[in-house]
């Protein structure tokens, strides 16, 4: 349970928009895919979850569950309106104990008004 525990402690800094301490649990390589944006290397990936960060009002983890080197969390985000709630999840690969690959899973219409 390794994972799941590193998984949540970074979602807990994200939701307290700690992006500074989030950092410790992000590998440098890592690769970032969502259904609006990529991005490849800890800085470009971690500017963007700083922008995300400056965004929303909310971040609760919902579920979770760790399957060897991988972690799957679903969430939910509240938003300003007008976009308000998102229910998202998120599948983690770790390596060395870092997060190696974000892959973001939400409905981006909300985003594209």
């Amino acid at each position: 349970m390794k994972n799941l525990s590193l998984a949540v402690a970074y979602y807990t800094c994200v939701s307290k928009k700690n992006i500074d301490e989030a950092a410790k649990y992000v590998h440098e390589d890592v690769e970032f895919s969502a259904p609006l944006a990529k991005a490849k290397g800890k800085t470009l990936f971690l500017d963007a979850v700083r922008n995300f960060s400056s965004f929303f009002k909310n971040l609760t983890i919902r579920e979770q569950c760790e399957s060897q080197d991988k972690v799957m969390l679903a969430y939910d985000v509240e938003f300003p309106d007008p976009i308000g709630h998102v229910p998202s999840a998120v599948l983690l690969s770790f390596h060395d104990g870092l997060i190696s690959r974000v892959e973001l899973f939400y409905d981006a219409r909300p985003f594209n008004r």
